[in-house]
């Protein structure tokens, strides 16, 4: 069930506790001396990454100043900490897109003499937003990160606007951006897939206040949709795209070898600190590192008619 803020406070607070326990326990056990090359996290100095720890670039290039989101910020935060908290992969945040290219450049436009780059990140949490400033050649190479070389890619919320007009970026990601009809309301949220790793954690039905975005030029024929707004407990409104009900807040689907997963959540800043609503980007993102397994096979609309 999505918590309250005293039940998130509270879980905090364990947390806490835990984390203390564990801090005294280490200090007063005998401590194995670490392998060569296991200290540290990552490079820059502070030693080599552990075996089999993944990399994820967190990336939001906000430069256009267009529709910005406070929660942007928050957000690149929360993924690095889940990913150091569980030891599963390390964090590249940026707010540029200066390394999105298997051959990064420097600002001088000499080809940058190493660091991160397509070439060693495993999967993309994306909140970029409107007209990310990427060339023709980095267009192809986010595309063959995903289709070709199998890598993943999870976008939430604002990241659904971004690139509009390039086609190829709704392609992979599975639709577009039309618009939030609703603005920021208390919907009911209906679980279709309670199966799949990201939303697992999550009732059949809930409630949650956020900014839900309407998508465009999305077929579940080519996407799994795992949660959909109930748009039946809410006022009529005529800007709905599909008359029918049909409202996709969270779906998974395949782009060539990658796998890929869009979130519509969390609009604002706060929204990062509820459990549920992290703990389904960070099993998104398990998913899309292929750390976990989940079927994101398309199916019908649930209430479609059976096909003749």
């Amino acid at each position: 069930m999505i918590a309250s803020p005293r039940t998130t406070y509270m879980r905090k607070m364990i947390g806490l506790g835990i984390l203390a326990g564990v801090a005294l326990l280490s200090i007063s056990a005998q401590q194995t001396p670490q392998a060569p090359g296991q200290g540290g996290r990552g490079r820059g100095g502070r030693g080599g990454r552990p075996a089999g720890r993944k990399v994820v670039l967190a990336w939001a290039d906000t430069r256009n100043g267009i529709a910005q989101h406070d929660s942007v910020s928050h957000a690149l935060a929360v993924i690095e900490r889940l990913g150091y908290e569980s030891g599963l992969w390390d964090t590249y945040i940026r707010t540029d897109s200066n390394i999105a290219s298997y051959k990064p450049l420097m600002t001088t436009g000499q080809p940058a003499s190493g660091g991160p780059s397509f070439n060693n990140v495993d999967a993309i949490f994306f909140m970029g937003h409107r007209d990310v400033p990427i060339d023709d050649q980095q267009k192809k190479d986010l595309l063959k990160f995903v289709h070709d070389d199998g890598k993943g890619f999870v976008a939430a919320h604002v990241g659904l606007t971004a690139l509009m007009s390039w086609p190829e970026f709704g392609e992979m990601l599975g639709g577009e951006f039309q618009d939030h009809p609703y603005g920021t309301v208390a919907g009911s949220v209906i679980n279709e897939d309670p199966a799949f790793p990201a939303v697992r954690h999550l009732p059949a039905i809930f409630n949650l206040t956020d900014e839900f975005y309407q998508v465009k030029d999305f077929s579940r024929d080519k996407s799994r949709v795992l949660l959909r707004l109930d748009t039946s407990k809410l006022p009529p409104n005529q800007n709905l795209l599909n008359k029918n009900g049909d409202f996709p807040l969270a779906w998974a689907r395949m782009y060539g070898q990658g796998r890929v997963f869009y979130g519509s959540f969390a609009h604002d800043a706060k929204s990062w600190d509820n459990p549920d609503v992290y703990h389904m980007y960070f099993e998104a993102l398990r998913w899309a590192l292929k750390l976990t397994d989940g079927d994101a096979t398309p199916r019908p609309f649930p209430d479609a008619p059976p096909a003749k």
